[in-house]
């Protein structure tokens, strides 16, 4: 796993979408293949984003980490048989 960890958090959801976009292409393009992030409106809207593409099975988590929560979003490919 290739994870990448941003701490920034949006108010809005437009924000949230067009920052969830540019993460949706780093995973596509396989720079990473997981994203943890304290905004939960980021990782929802990377959830559905990868999970239009019918070769990732997406994965998400919720990790609490002394009184701050964490959210996970990642992909398994499928294989091709």
């Amino acid at each position: 796993m290739r994870w990448k960890e941003e701490m920034i958090q949006f108010e809005t959801f437009r924000e949230a979408e067009v920052w969830a976009d540019s993460i949706t292409n780093e995973i596509h393009g396989r720079s990473i293949t997981g994203y943890c992030t304290p905004d939960f409106k980021v990782a929802t809207i990377l959830a559905f984003y990868l999970a239009e593409n019918p070769d990732y099975r997406v994965r998400s988590a919720t990790v609490h980490l002394d009184e701050e929560i964490y959210y996970q979003v990642w992909v398994e490919i499928k294989r091709i048989n």
